[in-house]
């Protein structure tokens, strides 16, 4: 990678290379159900240029693979690249990975028919860049998929609750951006949303959110601290509790799907 990354580009390469092992078979995101029901609003040709950004264990993208595409898988972190790189394999699929961050592209312009970025997106430096990027590689007609935790518009308290949260339990969280925040960005760089859905989605126990992200035990102390002391507008958002002693909360998910002019 020839661009030098900042503070928050080093901490997720640094998260994802040291838990790419967490990502690959049995990890949430192997069920791409989320992307079918998406892609469900709009045609991308037989044959596809696809570039999945952030492709972690590469699940969204051996998805795009299977059904007939070319396909790019790129992440900031190596270790995440080879092993998506394997999984593919095993499956019998041939795909390209690339190294380099969501906020610069090494890509020519009008090169690929869809980009993806599936529950990575949080972790950005800068959203815009990302988005005025990923306009930039698509072909006119080319279609943006993107799919992430949010929280929606107008919850100032519980965004920011939300924000504390997952910066204890994996520091190199960035942010979340409200459904608003994500239309405009598309709409600031001729990208016309089709379809925007916020979908409740339940959590797995916290624990296993620790274990994934290797959360300290002191890291761990001040999440529950915080879940401890949820402010009524989180509990009633996330539907915060507990079951069979277990904390439990429903993450709220974001699924656009834009259009560029």
């Amino acid at each position: 990678m020839s661009t030098p990354l900042d503070s928050t580009q080093q901490a997720a390469r640094d998260q994802f290379a040291k838990q790419s092992h967490r990502y690959g078979s049995g990890h949430i995101l192997e069920n791409v159900q989320d992307v079918e029901d998406a892609m469900k609003s709009v045609q991308i040709p037989a044959g596809a240029q696809v570039l999945d950004v952030a492709t972690g264990g590469g699940h969204t993208g051996i998805y795009f693979a299977s059904l007939g595409h070319h396909v790019t898988l790129a992440d900031i972190a190596a270790p995440m690249l080879e092993r998506a790189k394997e999984a593919a394999a095993k499956r019998g699929f041939e795909v390209e990975t690339r190294e380099h961050p969501a906020e610069a592209f090494p890509y020519e312009d009008a090169s690929f028919d869809l980009v993806s970025c599936r529950v990575a997106a949080h972790h950005f430096s800068f959203p815009a860049q990302f988005v005025a990027e990923t306009s930039r590689v698509l072909k006119p007609g080319g279609v943006f998929l993107l799919i992430d935790g949010t929280v929606e518009d107008d919850q100032p308290e519980a965004r920011e609750w939300l924000h504390q949260v997952e910066k204890w339990r994996d520091p190199s969280h960035h942010r979340f951006l409200t459904p608003k925040e994500w239309k405009s960005l598309c709409e600031e760089n001729g990208l016309r949303v089709e379809n925007l859905t916020l979908t409740p989605l339940k959590q797995p126990d916290i624990q296993w959110y620790f274990e994934t992200a290797a959360t300290s035990p002191e890291n761990r102390a001040e999440v529950m601290k915080l879940i401890g002391n949820a402010p009524e507008s989180a509990r009633q958002l996330f539907r915060l509790g507990e079951e069979d002693g277990k904390v439990v909360w429903w993450w709220q998910r974001l699924s656009l799907v834009a259009v560029k002019a």
